[in-house]
């Protein structure tokens, strides 16, 4: 007869097919931690189970490698054919449910929760009913777990769940993008449209991990859901980043009860001494996951923080505690293959220390912030010191981001400039990572130069209020008073942008002030929508003076005006300017340049030559660049309008996803009238999308269209 350890271990072993039995790398979740993690218990409590299992012919073990475990061959069990065949009967026996709905994002693997049932069940019932719950405690005390179990049984009764897990460089977008599966709106209530609907449930683990510079638009973005969504649950360490959060009831985790806190204890453990250790860890699942029974019993009264201290982090050999410091300070979950000391991984992982994403890893967060509490300064700035000369040697944003930590944590000399570049580099594929290193290299220098770096960045990601945050502490200058008009853009105060940019231009240098009035034009030239006149004029593009530029920079100059002059006498209808502005743009550019067949496609359609919808499909087919693309379906969209063919709606959903610089002007404008398409071509998802599209408009500053937009918005509704 088999004990219900055993019956879980033959079901949870015959989820992996018969090909794993020879492979060389093997699922984590097959080793013997990966198991222990599964059921619920201690390591050492399947141990009994399993040597019977194998005794009877029902499993083997071996010793292979563990992917994302390190280099270390380490033991994994497999079932036998004996194995796999009563695997299969006690299926048809005890069958769960099949779950009915749908699970969107990163959750976790289920595992078995003890002693937590009537919590459960009372956290469905309030989630059914519409509640917003903080569920709340401290670190390791079951909090992802019994959110885990929660969705668990939504699932079974056939809902959606959509969930997001925090880290260090999670903002409101990169939630959306967890709740989404993919690329996600930024917008606050974009995003709730987005997420939320009939049946659906939102969970957020881990919201104590966020940064302070991105935490203001995560609780917008809850806010927003609230509103929304059937039912929202955050898990988050107490005390709460958050404090109060409007709208939202807490709901505090405490210990196990002393039976459901002996059933994680190992078998044959004597039942007197594990009451005294369930007592005296005040029945906290992880530290009891931690106590082995070859150590005392922890003293009476005993913080949790203590025992970590004195009993787990002191057995620990010196590779394990090298590694243990190397995750314990980065500050985002790492693969092994990250590690410059990752040899103590197997040892982490068989003591229960780790907590795995996928192929990311990092200590559990009591552990890890225990070690962090404790390590010496001096020590721990050598850690950061050694890591930033690791990822100084690897290339991409990941890297820059990783060895920038590190190097503003060692006590070395801050360089500024390479801060600034790195800043920028890592917020071309991460502005969200990039934001929150601006914010600490500006707490850790206070130069200008960093500061001025964090305000654009602010602005490419349409954060008003912490460019004006940071704008208070530059000092008076042009380039200061550059901003500020662009942070009264943002805010929609046209007349104000318009003077302080007046005024900036009176005292930038000549090369700047005609850099300035050429991006003010092109910005205003794409400041409607669809449809809407341009309001630039011939005599706007004649008024600027390139003559006033260096030599060396006069070229890019009279392109960018050439095309801007090309573009509005299309719209006026003035076809001798348009000949005449073409014969330049061939001069500087050669006929066969990508840009003029895109110049020439958009004559054909403004004029509506016979077959400019054809030459239209067949240069969005065969065109390279995603900006070309966009542009192009953009103008065929516009002539086809209110009936678009199927083929056209079909081009704009394979590009409505492609990534877009928001550190270059052009594309942020772009992107926002992408977003205006998708809520054209998408009646259904229009409220989010015009949503999002409005909030794009206002970060690329065109103050004039997101007004129009917002306005046709709330007609529509």
């Amino acid at each position: 007869m088999l004990n219900e350890t055993q019956r879980r271990l033959l079901l949870r072993l015959a989820e992996f097919g018969a090909e794993v039995e020879s492979a060389w790398d093997v699922p984590r979740t097959l080793s013997l931690p990966g198991l222990a993690e599964h059921l619920g218990v201690v390591r050492s409590a399947i141990h009994t189970p399993l040597k019977e299992l194998e005794a009877s012919g029902l499993v083997t073990t071996r010793s292979a490698h563990v992917i994302g475990g390190g280099s270390r061959r380490r033991t994994v069990v497999h079932l036998t054919a004996a194995g796999r065949e009563r695997a299969e009967a006690l299926a048809a026996e005890d069958r769960a449910p099949e779950a009915a709905g749908r699970a969107v994002g990163p959750m976790p693997e289920p595992t078995l929760v003890r002693g937590r049932d009537a919590e459960i069940e009372s956290l469905v019932e309030r989630l059914l009913a519409g509640g917003r719950i903080q569920l709340s405690g401290l670190p390791g005390i079951g909090k992802t777990s019994l959110a885990r179990a929660v969705a668990g049984v939504l699932l079974e009764r056939g809902f959606r769940v959509r969930w997001g897990t925090c880290d260090a460089d999670t903002d409101a977008a990169g939630i959306g993008s967890q709740w989404l599966e993919g690329e996600s709106p930024r917008d606050a209530e974009a995003i709730a449209g987005a997420a939320t609907g009939h049946k659906t449930y939102l969970i957020l683990d881990e919201v104590q991990e966020l940064h302070l510079r991105h935490l203001d638009g995560v609780r917008n973005l809850l806010a927003a859901c609230g509103g929304e969504s059937g039912g929202v649950l955050i898990a988050v360490r107490a005390p709460s980043p958050f404090g109060t959060l409007a709208g939202f009831d807490e709901v505090r985790v405490d210990g196990l009860d002393t039976e459901a806190g002996l059933e994680l204890l190992a078998d044959g453990v004597d039942a007197e001494i594990g009451e005294q250790v369930v007592d005296a860890l005040g029945g906290h699942p992880l530290a009891l996951h931690l106590w082995s029974p070859e150590e005392d019993v922890p003293g009476e009264g005993q913080e949790v923080q203590e025992f970590v201290q004195k009993t787990v982090i002191r057995r620990l050999s010196e590779a394990g505690l090298e590694t243990l410091d190397e995750l314990s300070l980065a500050p985002v979950p790492l693969a092994i293959a990250e590690l410059t000391e990752g040899e103590g991984t197997a040892e982490l992982d068989e003591a229960a220390v780790l907590r795995w994403m996928d192929s990311l890893v990092e200590p559990h967060h009591l552990i890890r912030n225990v070690r962090r509490a404790t390590l010496e300064e001096s020590a721990a700035k050598e850690i950061h010191s050694r890591a930033a000369g690791f990822w100084s040697q690897r290339d991409g944003a990941r890297a820059r981001r990783l060895e920038a930590h590190h190097r503003l944590n060692s006590g070395e000399e801050l360089d500024s400039e390479w801060l600034a570049e790195s800043v920028a580099a890592i917020s071309r594929e991460d502005s969200a990572a990039a934001a929150v290193l601006a914010e600490e290299a500006v707490e850790a220098s206070g130069e200008d130069s960093l500061r001025l770096a964090a305000i654009d960045l602010a602005f490419e990601r349409g954060e008003s209020e912490i460019a004006s945050q940071h704008l208070e502490s530059v000092e008076d200058s042009p380039q200061k008073n550059m901003r500020e008009a662009r942070l009264a853009r943002l805010r929609g105060e046209v007349a104000k942008a318009e003077q302080l940019e007046a005024a900036a231009l009176e005292e930038l240098s000549p090369a700047e002030a005609v850099r300035a009035q050429i991006s003010a034009l092109a910005r205003s030239h794409d400041d409607r929508l669809p449809g809407q006149g341009t309001k630039v004029t011939q005599q706007d593009i004649d008024a600027v003076e390139i003559s006033r530029l260096p030599e060396s920079d006069r070229a890019s100059a009279n392109l960018a005006i050439d095309l801007l002059r090309h573009a509005v006498a299309l719209e006026s209808g003035s076809v001798e300017t348009t000949a005449n502005v073409r014969s330049s743009l061939v001069a500087q550019m050669g006929e066969e340049h990508p840009r003029l067949a895109l110049i020439d496609l958009r004559t054909r359609i403004s004029s509506g030559a016979e077959g400019a919808l054809e030459a239209a499909r067949e240069f969005i087919e065969s065109a390279d660049g995603t900006i070309e693309r966009t542009r192009a379906i953009h103008a065929a969209l516009e002539s086809t309008a209110p009936q678009h063919p199927d083929w056209l709606n079909q081009a704009h959903a394979a590009i409505a996803t492609s990534p877009l610089r928001d550190d270059i002007a052009s594309h942020r404008r772009l992107a926002a009238q992408r977003w205006y398409w998708r809520g054209i071509l998408e009646p259904a998802m229009r409220l989010s999308h015009w949503r999002e599209s409005i909030s794009r408009f206002k970060s690329a500053e065109c103050p004039a269209a997101a007004a129009e937009l917002l306005l046709r918005l709330t007609r529509s509704l």
